[in-house]
């Protein structure tokens, strides 16, 4: 089955919908499947549940899904970086399911490798274990975390070959592995994609996964906060 599609729009132009899960890859801004996020917008589709590490920026990144009132829940373990998000959440628009960092990626895994809960002693005795189930086991307690799994997922690549094997590059590696295996559909987009195949040896994320992929626009990569010394 050919994976490769000319654009990220004609790739999700019939498989987004209302009310979708939405699992999305990338580390603050690093990492983010731009095209794809962009494209999502382009839809229209409402009543969004985005599952990410972060809503990215006002502006930027997933922030753009929430200026255009996409959003009708988040699942994420950091949103400190964007104001429209808290005036959302303040103002009753959005619903907001915190996890821990390593909770949430650990969510996405058990999703993707088919896991429906895992037990941690992360957020035991805090909100965060509000409503969960609590079991102790060899005298510790432990919260149930479910796995995710998203109707669809947006993930970005460094390199891909034809059959949707995918390499990632440096901080883009962090939650795009995890969310490329957690959807029922799984779009990638590549910076690269290749002639022939990529080396086996290398490949983090196996094209099984990967139903639809696309080549990234060619862009300047976003920063959150560009920190710099004054000069001596």
């Amino acid at each position: 089955m050919a994976k490769s599609w000319s654009s990220a729009s004609e790739a999700l132009q019939d498989v987004v919908h209302d009310g979708m899960v939405v699992a999305v890859g990338g580390f603050g801004l690093s990492g983010n499947p731009t095209d794809l996020i962009e494209a999502l917008r382009d839809t229209g589709a409402r009543d969004l549940t985005i599952v990410s590490n972060n809503m990215g920026v006002d502006g930027k990144g997933l922030g753009l899904l929430l200026e255009n009132r996409q959003v009708a829940k988040v699942i994420a373990s950091y949103v400190g970086e964007n104001r429209m998000f808290a005036q959302q959440y303040l103002d009753g628009e959005l619903e907001v399911e915190f996890a821990p960092q390593g909770t949430l990626a650990e969510r996405l895994r058990a999703g993707g490798a088919g896991i429906a809960g895992f037990y941690t002693k992360t957020g035991v005795g805090t909100p965060v274990a509000e409503g969960k189930p609590v079991e102790t086991f060899d005298g510790e307690r432990y919260v149930l975390e479910r796995g995710i799994v998203a109707d669809l997922a947006l993930v970005h690549a460094w390199r891909a070959d034809a059959e949707g094997n995918l390499v990632y590059r440096h901080t883009a590696r962090n939650f795009n592995p995890l969310v490329a295996t957690a959807g029922r559909v799984t779009v990638a987009e590549a910076e690269e994609v290749i002639d022939g195949w990529l080396d086996p040896n290398a490949i983090v994320t196996p094209g099984i996964f990967v139903q639809r992929l696309v080549t990234a626009s060619d862009r300047e990569k976003q920063i959150e906060q560009r920190t710099v010394r004054s000069a001596a």
